[in-house]
């Protein structure tokens, strides 16, 4: 067993990665799940461009919507369509590939979301 220098166990030879909050392996963790449960938001989906990291390449981000993770890649995958575009969801915000920033609003408020634009 490996622990950090906080004292909360990371992992296990038994059971693999743990959870440092609740001990418990990050499969069977309630931590996280009582986090974004709690973290509903305000209920604006917010639109974002970003730049950073990515080599120069723009990039849409969509934060803010309160869906499961299925509902949220099905949302993506009709999102990246209306849009022409490659993309991916992490940690529950959706990446569109390119600046589709106002097709995204657009297309969102269509679909009955209270979007704002969020950035400059």
């Amino acid at each position: 067993m490996r622990k950090t220098g906080s004292g909360g166990l990371v992992y296990s030879t038994e059971a693999g990665r743990m959870c440092p909050a609740c001990r418990s392996p990050v499969a069977e963790c309630v931590c996280k799940a009582q986090a974004t449960a709690s973290s509903k938001g305000d209920g604006v989906v917010r639109v974002s461009r970003e730049t950073k990291g990515r080599g120069g390449k723009a990039v849409t981000l969509v934060r803010g919507l309160d869906l499961d993770a299925a509902a949220l890649a099905a949302l993506g995958k009709r999102l990246r369509t209306a849009c022409g575009a490659g993309g991916t969801v992490k940690d529950g915000v959706l990446e569109v590939q390119g600046d589709h920033c106002e097709r995204v609003i657009d297309w969102l408020k269509i679909e009955g979301w209270t979007v704002k634009r969020a950035g400059s």
